[in-house]
């Protein structure tokens, strides 16, 4: 009986899936914050690189991995994917469970997948420094690593709440040398005109978007750099899901869920994007985003343009949104505390493709307990809510007596949210949520 399922060092894929020609219709462009026209590459020059920017609006199918990229994606990637034979035993379910795990990369998450080919691009392109936000720190620790490995100098703005609740993040960056600042601060306008209304804010990743975004606007030898959301992200996430499909056909199996957290989308979309095509040609795949009751953005948001961060800096994107002032509560799973959701995850969801579900807090570390102590791994707050809804399927399946495969991404561990989990198993840990009307 197979529980570890590894494919070898030869077999990562060498191209990059890029979703474009699968979506049911042309994204709609970004629009400039200010003009409000449609943006074009002289608009993103100042804070991208012209590769990136490229892949942004390419429709190619496949967009071959650099061998510089590859070099380093070695060495972690293929990362494995596992039979979770005892969760299934404590559920007593008829369903597979199969998880692809990614926090066995150095910073602990999937976000080294494009960390280090953002790095390599502005580096190719003379940058010597980059800026970027992070909001549990697995983004800002991943570009920490990036640009160490391609000798770039980072500052990171790290949303405040996540930047108490999780040091040892913060340690992990600047261990990495990268410069890193509790958000909003005094070092930009975005941040000073935040904390002159609000001197207590616990900051939000658009507010911490707009620091970076002004950060980089402001330097030439600097370019901005963000983690989630925008398409060339997912696009080099992609190797999550190209990944599974091998792994899956070496059990031969196929999933019925392919389930994963969802904050900005780039976790999500690195995994259920591959089988977006498998989907339109016919196959029967569910493709569940899990987010936060506290930041439903997906289940509770409005499907229009909004700004990408708070200061109304960042381009305007069709999206999913609660608001670009949204600043939504102190959870733990800091990384999907966002406002909006990439265009092509909220095109999918309002075109039905794709699913949305939003759980409590307290719920999601109910599951990450039984997850821990079943399959041993802690899992990450975020990655957590993935857990949450594949146990609710396989239960589902108890009561039905039907013999499902659920895939989900476990999309990086929680070993520096130990302090989130000593809340939980302290009874002091409390739910939030936003009624619509709240939302509105």
């Amino acid at each position: 009986m197979r529980t570890k399922i590894i494919l070898k060092e030869s077999e990562m894929p060498k191209k990059w899936y890029n979703i474009a020609k699968d979506l049911p219709k042309a994204p709609q462009p970004y629009l400039h914050p200010q003009t409000k026209q449609p943006l074009g590459p002289d608009d993103l020059a100042p804070v991208f690189p012209m590769s990136l920017i490229g892949q942004e609006v390419s429709t190619d199918t496949w967009i071959d991995i650099p061998e510089e990229v590859l070099d380093i994606y070695s060495l972690y990637r293929p990362t494995p994917m596992y039979r979770a034979r005892r969760l299934e035993q404590a559920l007593n379910t008829p369903a597979k469970i199969y998880y692809k795990y990614e926090g066995v990369s150095p910073a602990g998450s999937h976000k080294p997948n494009t960390a280090i080919p953002q790095a390599f691009y502005n580096k190719q392109e003379g940058i010597k420094r980059l800026t970027t936000e992070t909001g549990a720190g697995q983004w800002g620790s991943a570009l920490a690593l990036a640009t160490q490995m391609f000798g770039l100098e980072l500052s990171v703005y790290m949303v405040k709440v996540s930047y108490d609740q999780k040091p040892y993040r913060r340690i992990m960056m600047e261990t990495w040398g990268a410069d890193v600042t509790a958000s909003p601060s005094n070092k930009t306008n975005a941040g000073r005109s935040i904390l002159e209304a609000n001197p207590t804010s616990n900051g939000s990743l658009g507010i911490a978007i707009s620091e970076a975004f002004e950060d980089a606007a402001s330097r030439e030898d600097t370019h901005y750099s963000l983690g989630s959301v925008l398409n060339h992200v997912l696009l080099h996430q992609s190797i999550i899901g190209l990944e599974c499909k091998k792994q899956m056909e070496l059990v031969d199996d196929y999933p019925d869920y392919v389930i994963a957290c969802c904050g900005g989308g780039s976790n999500f979309g690195g995994v259920a994007f591959p089988y977006v095509a498998d989907k339109a040609s016919g196959k029967n795949v569910t493709l569940i985003a899990a987010e936060p009751k506290a930041c439903p953005t997906l289940t509770k948001g409005e499907y229009r343009q909004d700004f990408g961060d708070t200061a109304g800096m960042a381009p305007i994107a069709m999206m999913y949104t609660l608001g670009h002032d949204f600043e939504p509560a102190g959870i733990h799973a800091g990384g999907l505390r966002y406002h909006g959701d990439s265009p092509l995850v909220s095109m999918l969801y309002d075109e039905g493709i794709i699913e949305a579900e939003a759980y409590h807090q307290k719920e999601v570390f109910e599951n990450a307990i039984l997850f821990s102590r079943t399959e041993g791994i802690i899992p990450a707050p975020e990655s957590a809510h993935a857990i949450a809804s594949a146990v609710n399927k396989a239960k589902e399946c108890t009561a039905t007596g039907e013999k499902k495969t659920i895939l989900f991404n476990l999309s990086g561990h929680g070993h520096f949210d130990l302090v989130a989990y000593q809340e939980y198993l302290s009874g002091k840990m409390q739910d939030f949520e936003y009624e619509p009307a709240a939302v509105k």
